[in-house]
Formats: C-alpha cells, structure tokens, sequence
C-alpha cells in the first residue's frame, strides 16, 4: 500500500530535480559563470564526479559506472523497503530519497556526473555545492533518523 505513496512522490522529486539541471543547463548558466542571488546563496556551475560533497572525485572512466552500479543497487534497496514501510512518514521519506537517486543517475548515466547548482555560505563556512536531488536525499535520511528516534511504540498489554 505504501508503494502508492512513495513512488509518486520518487517520480516528482526526479521530474523536479531533471528539470530544475535542464533549466540550469539551457538557460541559466548559458555560458556558466557565478550568479550572486544573496549575501548567503549564488548559484554556480559544479560537476561533481564524485559522490556526496565529492567525496571519491575521479576521472577515471570506470568511476561513474561504478557509481551508477551503487546507485541502482541502493534505488532497489530503497524500493523493497518502500514495500514493507508501515507509515506515510517513512513511505515519505523513502521516495524523497529514491527520487534523488534517481535524479542523479540519471545525471551520471547522461553525463558521466552530476550537475550541482546551489552554493551557501554564510560566516566564513562554505557549503559544497548540491542540487534538487541531494537536498531530497538529506531530508529524507533526516525524515528517517527523526522518525526512528522520535517513534511511538505501541506498549504490550
């Protein structure tokens, strides 16, 4: 029952996070350059071979099959636990995070990385750059962290 609640939500969160890098792509960062949106925010033109942060960067051709392979491998997992999620919180959250997968796979499998657009900084500390996808991810691994800390056990009679 939860799959109906999580793979819509999966679906827009990819669908948003796809159009959101072609906007970028076509027409925002035509040619790429720095926007200055805030004193916090700009938006910037980074591909990141690597993984979260950039973390394992890599020019190596067999790094964005690789992690192409660990992403469809996660995607499948999240799908199955999707399947037996027994809240809407966790079925939520569990599409957020597909979604993103799915978003940036898509980016890796078409270009070999991922496009990542969002640049905060505030009192001397620069976030790395993120996108759509990786913004979804973290909120649903925080949704799941909250709900697994914060849950209400049903006491035994």
């Amino acid at each position: 029952m939860m799959l109906g609640r999580g793979l819509p939500v999966a679906a827009l969160i990819a669908t948003f996070d796809q159009l959101s890098k072609w906007i970028v792509l076509s027409w925002v960062m035509a040619p790429p350059r720095v926007i200055y949106v805030t004193d916090f925010f700009n938006l910037v033109f980074v591909w990141n071979r690597g993984v979260s942060f950039g973390f394992f960067q890599s020019d190596s051709i067999w790094g964005p099959i690789l992690l192409s392979c660990v992403t469809c491998g996660i995607i499948i997992f999240l799908y199955f636990w999707l399947r037996n999620a027994e809240t809407l919180l966790t079925a939520t959250a569990l599409g957020l995070m597909m979604g993103g997968a799915i978003g940036n796979l898509i980016d890796r499998l078409s270009h070999q990385a991922v496009l990542d657009f969002l640049d905060f900084h505030a009192f001397g500390y620069h976030w790395p750059a993120f996108n759509i996808a990786d913004a979804s991810i973290t909120v649903g691994v925080v949704i799941i962290i909250m709900e697994s800390l914060f849950e209400r056990k049903e006491k035994p009679i």
